[in-house]
């Protein structure tokens, strides 16, 4: 869910305007999991243009602070959150946390770094939603740690029905700053592709794992 169509859109033109999203339709890009796609999402270029970090780093913070007060700890999802994550931290004043995927192999072995004791509140942080698992894994490792996940915010999701699953599931609230339908709305306004590369694109989400190019 957006967390409104106003933000959604200013989300869209900022990413496609840093080239943070690369609409490619002809020329696919290969996912690690093997799935053709004609989009590639890099949230973390965003963080490379100050304008831009700022409009959404101070977007999730006010929805965070209107959602959940001050009495909570902000976690990004490693690595693809740990800046905009301790942006919006910052901007709030909290403790930051970073949550790995898996526990290190070596030192003190933590998956969660920082100062997080238990029976704190959390808001996780994250910068893309594809199938959820990934972001799915940092709740559990906070959940198993003794705390209590309030929610996560995201920058963008693509809107996989596996993916709604998944956080249903889990029990999770999701909240997003755009997502896939919003950024094709734009992209198509702003004649950065055809429509038929729109008809295209969105086949792809329905199916992404049997799509195949046009």
């Amino acid at each position: 869910m957006i967390i409104n169509q106003k933000i959604a859109q200013q989300t869209a033109e900022s990413l496609l305007q840093i080239n943070a999203i690369k609409l490619n339709p002809k020329n696919p890009f290969t996912w690690a999991s093997g799935w053709k796609s004609p989009i590639y999402c890099d949230n973390r270029v965003a963080l490379s243009y100050p304008e831009v970090r700022t409009f959404l780093s101070a977007s999730l913070a006010q929805e965070i602070e209107r959602q959940f007060g001050r009495d909570i700890v902000i976690a990004g999802v490693a690595t693809g959150a740990i800046g905009i994550g301790m942006l919006v931290a910052q901007q709030l004043k909290l403790p930051f946390i970073y949550v790995r995927p898996e526990p290190k192999k070596h030192g003190r072995q933590n998956q969660i770094e920082g100062k997080l004791d238990p029976n704190q509140k959390v808001v996780v942080i994250e910068d893309l939603i594809s199938t959820g698992k990934s972001s799915l894994i940092a709740v559990d490792a906070l959940r198993e740690a003794g705390n209590e996940v309030l929610g996560m915010l995201a920058l963008f999701t693509y809107g996989f029905p596996v993916a709604a699953g998944a956080f249903e599931k889990s029990g999770v609230s999701l909240q997003t700053l755009c997502d896939y339908a919003n950024l094709l709305a734009v992209a198509s306004s702003q004649k950065k592709i055809t429509p038929e590369e729109l008809e295209n694109l969105s086949v792809w989400r329905e199916d992404p794992a049997n799509w195949n190019p046009q």
